[in-house]
């Protein structure tokens, strides 16, 4: 019930509530459009505090090419074209080459098996070159 309706509420004749009634009203508080928004702000800020602290320990995923954002926080069962995506790609055309570096390993990955839905899992701290 939002603050409106309790207003409108609390204007009733009291005989038409019990007390417990009443007393539950005022005590489940009212958040005004403000409190609500500043509260989603706050929520939205912390989510976006623990991926870049997730970022800086190492545990993102890094992608080297023309991406708009190169760092993607990790999430468990990460994928490449995920974290293609979630990087929001700006090439011209679809890339001609894409590889990963996980611990000091060169995995190549053609791009037309990605483009046809084949899924290539990611792991935290995987560097991923994209050419064109």
């Amino acid at each position: 019930m939002n603050c409106y309706m309790k207003m409108a509420v609390s204007r009733l004749p009291m005989k038409l509530f019990s007390g417990g009634l009443l007393l539950a009203l005022v005590a489940a508080g009212c958040v005004t459009r403000s409190q609500a928004n500043a509260q989603a702000q706050a929520a939205y800020l912390a989510g976006q505090k623990a991926a870049f602290a997730s970022i800086a320990q190492g545990q993102g995923v890094v992608i080297v090419g023309p991406v708009q954002y190169p760092n993607v926080p990790w999430v468990e069962g990460l994928t490449l074209s995920q974290a293609i995506a979630t990087a929001n790609y700006t090439g011209r055309r679809n890339p001609k080459a894409i590889t990963i570096i996980r611990q000091g390993e060169e995995i190549s990955v053609n791009p037309r098996n990605l483009l046809s839905g084949h899924v290539v899992p990611l792991q935290p701290g995987d560097t991923i070159t994209i050419r064109e």
